[in-house]
């Protein structure tokens, strides 16, 4: 007899279905897990052998064995743990094979048959709404795998749970999709900052069009706290992009309790991260920081100290919003659709600039410092500011600024107005700010007057914009406008206020 039940794999966000086919055969006493597992899903057998023991049952003196078809796709992982033990119950005559044939399983099961939370809940239980099945899952994995639907889910904290509810003994209620309310701990009001009213006024354009930006100033003068600032100015997620959000923090095992995302992912890794870690990567093609930071904000502090190499393979997730992980086998690509913001000191003592405070390698360490950064990537940054030291004045006065509930008010009339021009155009899904518009679509968005199309050919010969700055300071006016008059032609004052964003060369700071 061969019983069989159905669970996942991975490859990259996509899920591909898997059989789990258990065989017990007369012959020599062995326990063989074919079809290219992982060491991982080799050793599940000695958790499932033990799993099974604790609840009384001992396997029988024959060969046993387990195929995970299709055989040519790699397995990885501790979730078959849940669905070879129930395979070899159906085998052995535990549980009856119609009683499972309706179901996906996945988890990892402890010694004593506790049954242990695993990744990739939320693609495996839409995946299960797909074709038709229910999911059985940990009793933590349940409210995550409530969000995919109506589908019918259970959540046993224990497998011997599972075979009584199977046997009618015990009932297994459905788990309940909750929603986390609290904002992450992270996030900081904009009415909160001092002074700097510059960066401030970048950070709502930023937040409005989807743009990039670069603050540049000396250790202490509220880099941080202002890039911390940006998600309170951003629209809640919307359900698609909280769903697509939601799958990859699922397959990287960095969901909150209970499931969805509610909040725009901020992620600020170290400058020492590595390369697979920001782009994604390693053993298993997991998904990197940027990845994490897909519809929301990746934060990198003193950017010239991270690894030159890990700041170049930014370049190409910058313009395409997708990272691309190769293998001998297979490529996994994962969306990254972030805002970078960065931030550095000027120098690497940080006090570049300032006569009193200044090293006396200076300006020979600025160049040095700065040169870290290529001009590809610079040109890939939309608005670069100085954020300045804060004066004994500013510093001792209450904040005066508007809060962050005021700004996100004025960056979502923005937005709203950038998605109903977008719609009108018949532009595709993934063009839902400026900083997304290109080709024809945004020839036709970024119409300018004569006297701001005059300023901006000037800028353009004299400081020898290269095209991509030139349409991305197209992108910066074009949203500069929505945020002035809701809409309507790019005048003069747009594109003066757009360049004065640009550091064309940061040796002028």
């Amino acid at each position: 007899m061969v019983a069989k039940i159905r669970t996942v794999a991975f490859r990259g966000i996509d899920v591909l279905d898997i059989d789990v086919e258990v065989q017990i055969a007369n012959g020599l006493p062995a326990f063989n897990i074919v079809g290219l597992p992982d060491k991982a899903v080799g050793e599940s057998k000695e958790r499932v052998r033990a799993a099974l023991h604790a609840m009384g049952l001992a396997l029988p003196p024959k060969r046993l064995t387990v195929n995970l078809a299709p055989a040519d796709v790699t397995k990885e992982g501790s979730h078959y743990d849940l669905p070879i033990a129930l395979g070899l119950l159906s085998a052995m005559e535990v549980l009856p094979q119609d009683a499972i044939d309706g179901y996906m399983a996945l988890g990892e099961l402890g010694l004593d048959g506790t049954l242990r939370t695993v990744t990739g809940v939320l693609p495996s239980a839409i995946q299960a709404e797909v074709n038709g099945c229910g999911l059985i899952c940990p009793y933590e994995s349940g409210p995550e795998a409530a969000w995919a639907g109506d589908l019918d889910i259970l959540a046993p904290k224990h497998l011997l749970q599972l075979i009584n509810h199977f046997k009618g003994v015990q009932v297994l209620s459905r788990p309940v999709a909750c929603l986390p309310d609290s904002p992450p701990s992270t996030q900081r009001d904009l009415g909160m900052v001092k002074g700097q009213e510059t960066a401030k006024r970048a950070l709502e354009i930023t937040a409005a069009g989807g743009h990039n930006l670069l603050m540049i100033g000396p250790p202490g003068s509220g880099k941080s706290m202002l890039a911390s600032c940006l998600p309170s100015l951003m629209p809640p997620l919307t359900p698609k992009e909280a769903l697509e959000t939601s799958i990859i923090h699922s397959l990287a095992g960095s969901l909150p309790e209970g499931g969805l995302l509610r909040h725009r992912p901020y992620r600020d890794p170290h400058h020492s991260a590595s390369q697979p870690a920001l782009i994604g990567g390693g053993h298993r093609a997991k998904p990197g920081e940027i990845s994490l930071a897909h519809n929301g904000v990746l934060f990198l502090d003193e950017l010239p100290e991270f690894q030159k190499a890990t700041l170049e393979s930014l370049r190409q997730p910058l313009e395409t919003g997708e990272t691309l992980v190769a293998r001998v086998n297979y490529h996994v690509t994962y969306p990254a659709r972030f805002q970078l913001i960065a931030a550095m000191n000027p120098c690497r003592c940080g006090y570049f600039g300032q006569p009193d405070d200044e090293c006396t390698k200076a300006p020979r360490c600025a160049e040095d410092y700065q040169s870290k950064l290529s001009g590809p990537l610079l040109d890939r940054i939309d608005l670069q500011v100085d954020v300045p030291p804060l004066s004994v004045d500013e510093l001792s006065s209450k904040p005066e600024g508007e809060s962050s509930e005021i700004v996100a008010a004025r960056v979502l009339r923005a937005r709203d107005v950038q998605v109903a021009r977008f719609v009108a155009l018949g532009a595709s899904d993934k063009m839902k700010l400026n900083a997304n518009a290109e080709g024809k679509i945004l020839e036709e968005i970024c119409k300018m007057d004569e006297a701001a199309e005059t300023l901006m050919k000037n800028a353009a010969a004299r400081f020898k914009l290269s095209a991509r700055s030139w349409f991305r300071m197209l992108k910066v006016s074009r949203t500069i406008a929505d945020l002035d008059r809701g809409g309507g032609e790019i005048n003069q004052r747009h594109v003066a206020e757009a360049l004065s964003y640009r550091r064309l060369r940061l040796q002028d700071l």
